[in-house]
């Protein structure tokens, strides 16, 4: 049971992961900072962002003493999705976001470290199997 809940939880973060993604790849396509979610960088951040930097935490833990390579997977799935995602907007900004105040080296920053602790989680799930 606590394998399922964790497996669901944790393809709710890769989803999460890929509107994201797709949303900012909107955004950063127009001149506005919106892409086809009515949400700026902010609240994209923490409205998908957020839940999907904890969800993957939360499901190694709700299962820890279960063995399972797939959960493993899909966690390292999800930090190494954050990581590139950290990667693309660190290299290619958004118009909008240069213009603004915001310093995308230090948001980027505080998102590296649940990423580097989601890769560590699944390789040690991993390994534990």
């Amino acid at each position: 049971m606590a394998l399922t809940v964790s497996l669901i939880l944790t393809g709710i973060a890769i989803g999460l992961l890929v509107l994201y993604a797709a949303d900012v790849a909107v955004a950063m396509s127009s001149d506005s900072d919106y892409g086809f979610l009515p949400l700026d960088h902010m609240q994209r951040g923490m409205g998908l962002g957020g839940p999907a930097l904890i969800l993957p935490i939360i499901a190694f833990f709700i299962s820890r003493k279960e063995p399972s390579k797939g959960l493993g997977v899909m966690i390292i799935i999800s930090g190494v999705l954050i990581v590139i995602g950290g990667i693309v907007v660190l290299v290619n900004p958004a118009p909008a976001a240069e213009s603004s105040d915001r310093d995308p080296i230090s948001s980027m920053a505080m998102m590296f470290i649940p990423a580097a602790i989601q890769l560590a989680l699944g390789a040690i799930k991993i390994s534990k199997s």
